[in-house]
């Protein structure tokens, strides 16, 4: 373990990335400490203040203080794609598990199944799910997790296909185990570092689509602070309150690739020829 935490540290663009995301999740975490204001309070004499000492980053069309909504909106667009990918990720490897070891007429179905859910655009079946609902925090999750999973499965289905001609679970079957625990103990282990780095790029992934969710109005409502609505508010008056939207977008950006960067340093972390 020292070794895979060593090696991730000394790569520049991985200590980046976790570094970004250990400061989004620790903001998301200590919101209430570190929101320097109430981000809900509003103060109409404050309305579209520049940024400045008593406002680090401005204020928005209600005088509530930019900063600290960012802040509570780290908490609210994290919390929905962590929650989102971990549903997806556990459907995924469920079925790439099952479809991937048992194979045959299984695998020809759910895998067809597969590509054409691939085939549609997400965010287009997205807003037509989330539109016929009632825009929500669990509603945006559950649509979130029910159309990301396809990509999870397929990824983990081909790693069990290579792992399942291994020499060590072909004894396994001989010697009559269980498939239940074939697939827990001998190939689930063996196929979870491309699990970790999809997981970990799916969450980049699914906080773009929760921000533009909300963005359109069909995702986290206000008064609540998201990245999405915050961003969406900025647009009404780009040059007036021009902070509005540059800073949200700085820490969109930002937290996206903190994400990739330390997707691929996972990625090159769990290829083989690393530790060589």
């Amino acid at each position: 373990m020292e070794i895979y935490l060593s090696k991730l540290w000394h790569d520049r663009s991985s200590r980046i990335g976790l570094i970004i995301v250990c400061i989004v999740c620790t903001c998301a975490v200590f919101a209430p400490i570190l929101a320097p204001q109430d981000p809900f309070s509003q103060n109409l004499s404050k309305i579209l203040h520049p940024p400045s000492i008593h406002n680090l980053l401005g204020t928005d069309f209600y005088g509530r203080d930019l900063l600290s909504r960012l802040i509570y909106g780290t908490r609210i667009s994290l919390t929905v794609s962590i929650i989102a990918t971990a549903i997806a990720v556990f459907i995924g490897i469920l079925t790439g598990l099952v479809v991937g070891f048992i194979g045959k007429w299984l695998d020809q179905i759910i895998m067809r199944i597969v590509d054409v859910l691939l085939g549609f655009p997400k965010l287009f079946i997205l807003l037509l799910a989330v539109g016929f609902g009632r825009p929500s925090i669990w509603l945006t999750v559950f649509v979130l997790s029910l159309f990301s999973w396809m990509e999870i499965a397929r990824i983990v289905r081909g790693e069990v296909l290579v792992v399942k001609e291994m020499l060590y679970v072909k004894s396994a079957i001989a010697l009559g185990l269980s498939k239940k625990r074939i697939l827990m103990r001998h190939i689930f282990p063996n196929v979870i570092g491309p699990i970790i780095v999809s997981s970990t790029l799916l969450i980049g992934t699914m906080i773009l689509i929760e921000t533009s969710l909300s963005f359109l109005g069909l995702g986290v409502q206000p008064p609540n602070a998201s990245w999405g609505t915050i961003l969406n508010q900025g647009r009404i008056d780009l040059f007036g309150g021009w902070w509005i939207s540059t800073f949200t977008g700085i820490v969109i950006v930002i937290t996206v690739v903190g994400f990739n960067l330390l997707g691929d340093g996972l990625r090159n972390l769990f290829d083989p020829k690393s530790l060589d």
